[in-house]
């Protein structure tokens, strides 16, 4: 087995392992960046072939550098992972892909990480792996026909995946709207979930663009945070976002037909909450998805599977930090707006710790650096 010793393992390469990156390496801090993708960006090139941000480029930015292209483009998913690559690239960060993380327990003062047949210790660890890990699917999937196909929106592409005839799209949050509103032009479409209202301006245009996300932007960071009584307000509602780039107009003029949530399974068919059959070959399950924190071997979970922190610091586990959570701080910790701040935060907390330990390598650097 090889082994390395580092002063700080960061587990994932996307946004938020990147900024930490950038702030530990500021820090003078010596450390590593592990992420099992073959490349960095393989997260964003993995989405649906059309998904474009709901962000201009001149939010898209992460610390030190921002997204280099026009200040009111739309950045594409293929965009957004070339961005990250160059990002690595300019900074000079210290990646090694291709390396899945995939245990993590303490020995003694330091942590013991496993990937495979390679083992990293670390006084410090800080946990990017993203918002968004797994697909989650309902248990009442496995009960339609295996005829229909089917997949989480993860794994969606574009319209040629699908068989012929039409299609459920479960969910009707953003990633649903989109892929609904792409699908209706080739197929029948259904869209199935509660209606969640939309955002009332068209994102796109110029107005929206250079004066309304500025306002989004500061309320997200700036007032609906852990620190306002109405940030903690809003953190505790469960349910999905409202439609931000897509209209239920669009969808109804698209000829997309809206029906109530998808509850129950009938001759291998799905039933919708009318108690209608919808009777497709297949189905798109656009319901959300969840943290796998099952290779963490450590006690600092809560009773919903949520690791227990303050502001990404493990208070129970000293030297353990994550970035990128859902309302780790703000309604934006897991997003572009918010995860600099974050990231910030939680290196400025790593760093008075103590001073950095040398690094000691027992076998030869593997992997790319």
């Amino acid at each position: 087995m090889a082994i390395e010793t580092f002063d700080t393992v960061v587990i994932g390469a996307g946004q938020a392992g990147l900024a930490a990156a950038y702030h530990l390496r500021r820090a003078g801090r010596e450390f590593v960046v592990l992420d099992g993708n073959d490349r960095v960006g393989d997260n964003w090139r993995r989405r649906y072939d059309s998904l474009r941000l709901f962000t201009p480029a001149y939010i898209v930015r992460l610390p030190g550098w921002g997204f280099p292209g026009p200040s009111g483009a739309m950045p594409s998913r293929d965009e957004m992972a070339d961005y990250l690559e160059a990002y690595v690239a300019r900074f000079a960060i210290p990646v090694r892909t291709g390396v899945k993380v995939e245990g993590l327990r303490r020995e003694g003062d330091r942590y013991v990480l496993t990937a495979g047949d390679d083992r990293y210790e670390a006084a410090n660890v800080i946990v990017a792996t993203g918002a968004h890990r797994e697909g989650r699917v309902p248990a009442i999937a496995r009960e339609l026909d295996p005829s229909i196909r089917q997949m989480h929106a993860s794994e969606y592409r574009n319209p040629a995946q699908l068989a012929d005839g039409g299609v459920l799209v479960v969910g009707a949050g953003n990633s649903g709207g989109d892929i609904a509103l792409e699908l209706a032009a080739t197929r029948p479409t259904w869209l199935s979930g509660k209606e969640r209202g939309h955002i009332p301006v068209h994102i796109d245009r110029p107005i929206p663009k250079h004066v309304v996300f500025r306002l989004v932007r500061a309320v997200g960071c700036h007032v609906l945070t852990l620190r306002t009584p109405i940030g903690r307000r809003v953190s505790r509602k469960t349910g999905g976002d409202p439609l931000v780039r897509v209209k239920p107009k669009q969808l109804l003029a698209a000829g997309v037909q809206r029906v109530g949530r998808t509850v129950s399974v009938r001759d291998g068919k799905p039933v919708v909450e009318e108690g209608t059959v919808v009777d497709v070959p297949n189905v798109i399950w656009c319901t959300g998805y969840r943290h796998d924190f099952s290779w963490i071997d450590l006690p600092i979970f809560g009773e919903d599977g949520r690791p227990n922190h303050v502001r990404g610091v493990v208070t129970q586990e000293p030297g353990l930090y994550f970035v990128g959570l859902v309302w780790q701080f703000s309604i934006a910790s897991d997003v572009l707006a918010g995860i600099d701040r974050d990231a910030r935060y939680v290196v400025k907390q790593l760093q008075r710790r103590g001073a950095a330990r040398p690094a000691t390598r027992d076998v030869a650097a593997v992997g790319n650096v």
